[in-house]
């Protein structure tokens, strides 16, 4: 609780206030006004707001010298897990662009460790609380699915106890529309404990439209981030959703969604990010790169601050952000082009936290230990690649062509489409009983996949063939497979997709690169699989020597062969996709045979 005392009698000048910010132009959110105003500071929250600049006495005095002075941004959902990285390590990248705010699902570390994962985010967001405000949603979805294992399950009765801490503000994107369409007991039973805290429930209903969308609305859900049309998200926003428009580094909805907003819908828009990777973040930036995107595109710079600012922190009914008034936290971020506004400074709790992109020099991050459980237990000796068709056929049988389900790649998206095509068989005689075996093909671009669940130690695993990688050596492997982020591996080889397995396992997860025999490269990301300790430029750097490994496996056409090779496993996004349980042909949304 905050000791509003002090604050109430700094801003009626009984008392001194801690810093004044003086000469500024001040963006006031609530009227859309840029006001020549003095702002008094007093235990981290504004106390005053003045036309005079010495109106207030104040310890410190910060001179902005004409810069403009807005609420520091709120990026309404994302997950830090994509940035591959730890909240701490995140906050001190995405803080010089100007994000004070973040409202994160830790859904991945939840389908990894369960109510354990979630607690670590929790407590590692403390490392950041002097430069960043992380708060949190409850997953809502975890196993996303029953085709999968995952390392943990999280009911109804988890969830409401979730949601009774404090830093928890909702019920994070729920995934299972047709659970909550058709009332599903334990969808509802999450739904009314959100309901019952008093939190907001996050959507995820990408292209549901009519009764069913009537449906999804009725059941209380005010969010969505998966419109990628403008007619989706009229429809949503009629019947009183509020649509964040997502611009991250898989899915890009910016353009699509941009000429909806005007005077009478910007209330119910918001900025996010959903998944942003390094490179991006280091590049462009974050919120403030969806700001700048949108004053380019036409969108008054004021109105897309406050999209920024104002409309997330109503949304989760965070009351004491998003503004610079009185009893606001004092979070903002100073910028000297209000059509371009790259971000100069931050302060937080109005103290300077951040200085021309970079974190201030007295900031530090000082990881603590926790008692993480292992996620790597599964049996090297009981991981096979081999996927054999038949045993002791004759002559003319060995001819036959054998049609299997290949997952084929659509470079840069997350859908698939399913192939059937005829599989490269092994020489009979090359195995000692006659076994023959299906083999990849690099002159077809048909090479081997498999999925090795990493949480029970049981080692269950699925084998199948995935077109579009373009290699023509090798493997990679990686444990960012989403949901359940088994270990994935595509390959050429056998032992190189041996090789790079046994390297994952050794290094706690991330992403391995192997040819020949020998590891090129990788990365490791020891917090469960998904997360590293180390900072934001130096997993960036890493990932910039993996992907470049890559290249050096044959001639792929994607920009990114790891975020393809982690959605191969999501079996909630059409068409065919492979868990550690099967093949999933996702629109009959069930199990199917490799061989046909």
């Amino acid at each position: 609780m905050i000791n509003i005392e002090p604050i109430i009698l700094a801003a009626n000048g009984s008392n001194r206030a801690d810093t004044l910010f003086i000469n500024g132009q001040i963006i006031n959110v609530f009227t859309g006004e840029i006001l020549n105003m003095s702002v008094a500071v007093k235990d981290g929250y504004i106390c005053g707001l003045s036309t005079k600049s010495d109106e207030y006495d104040a310890d410190n005095i910060v001179d902005l010298n004409g810069l403009y002075l807005a609420p520091g941004f709120i990026d309404p959902h994302l997950h830090i897990e994509s940035s591959m990285v730890t909240p701490a390590q995140f906050a001190r990248g995405v803080v010089p662009c100007g994000t004070t705010t973040i409202v994160a699902d830790p859904h991945e570390i939840a389908n990894v460790m369960g109510i354990k994962g979630i607690e670590y985010m929790i407590k590692s967001a403390q490392e950041a609380g002097d430069i960043m405000n992380i708060l949190f949603t409850a997953p809502s979805c975890v196993p996303a699915t029953d085709m999968e294992r995952a390392g943990a399950v999280i009911d109804s009765n988890m969830v409401q106890s979730l949601l009774s801490h404090d830093k928890i503000v909702g019920l994070a994107e729920m995934m299972n529309y047709p659970g909550v369409i058709f009332t599903d007991p334990e969808v509802m039973a999450k739904i009314k404990a959100a309901k019952m805290a008093k939190k907001q429930v996050d959507g995820h209903a990408p292209k549901i439209t009519g009764k069913e969308l009537n449906a999804y609305a009725s059941a209380g859900i005010k969010s969505d981030h998966e419109c990628t049309t403008f007619n989706e998200a009229i429809e949503k926003l009629r019947l009183g959703i509020h649509i964040m428009v997502r611009e991250g580094s898989c899915a890009k909805n910016l353009d699509a969604l941009l000429p909806i907003i005007n005077d009478k819908t910007w209330n119910q828009m918001m900025w996010c990010t959903d998944d942003r990777h390094p490179e991006e973040i280091l590049s462009e930036g974050h919120i403030d790169h969806i700001v700048r995107r949108a004053i380019d595109y036409g969108i008054d710079p004021i109105r897309a601050i406050q999209i920024a600012t104002i409309n997330p922190a109503r949304y989760f009914k965070i009351d004491d952000f998003g503004a610079i008034a009185p009893s606001y936290r004092a979070d903002m971020v100073a910028f000297r082009d209000i059509k371009n506004p790259v971000i100069e400074k931050v302060f937080v709790k109005g103290a300077l936290v951040a200085q021309d992109r970079e974190i201030c020099n007295k900031i530090e991050c000082k990881p603590q230990s926790y008692d993480l459980p292992n996620t790597m237990n599964f049996d090297l000796d009981s991981v096979d690649f081999s996927i054999p068709i038949a045993q002791k056929l004759n002559s003319s049988e060995h001819q036959k062509d054998t049609i299997v389900r290949v997952i084929k790649i659509i470079p840069n998206q997350v859908v698939t489409e399913e192939l059937r095509e005829s599989v490269l068989k092994s020489e009979s005689d090359k195995a000692e009983d006659g076994s023959i075996y299906a083999l990849s093909d690099t002159k077809r671009d048909i090479l081997k996949i498999a999925v090795i669940e990493r949480y029970s130690g049981k080692t269950g695993m699925a084998r199948g063939f995935v077109n579009g990688f373009g290699f023509k050596k090798g493997a990679i492997a990686s444990t960012v497979a989403h949901d359940s982020h088994n270990v994935i591996v595509a390959g050429v080889d056998d032992n190189d997709m041996l090789c790079a397995v046994k390297a994952l396992k050794e290094m706690g997860g991330g992403f391995v690169v192997a040819s020949g025999g020998n590891i090129m490269a990788r990365l490791a990301l020891p917090v469960g699989g998904l997360m590293s300790n180390e900072p934001l430029e130096s997993v960036n750097l890493s990932m910039v020597k993996v992907i470049e490994a890559v290249k050096a496996l044959g001639s792929s056409k994607l920009s990114d062969p790891f975020m393809t090779l982690g959605f191969l496993a999501l079996p909630v996004i059409p068409q065919l996709k492979i868990t550690d349980m099967g093949l999933v042909d996702v629109q009959k949304f069930k199990i199917v045979e490799l061989f046909l």
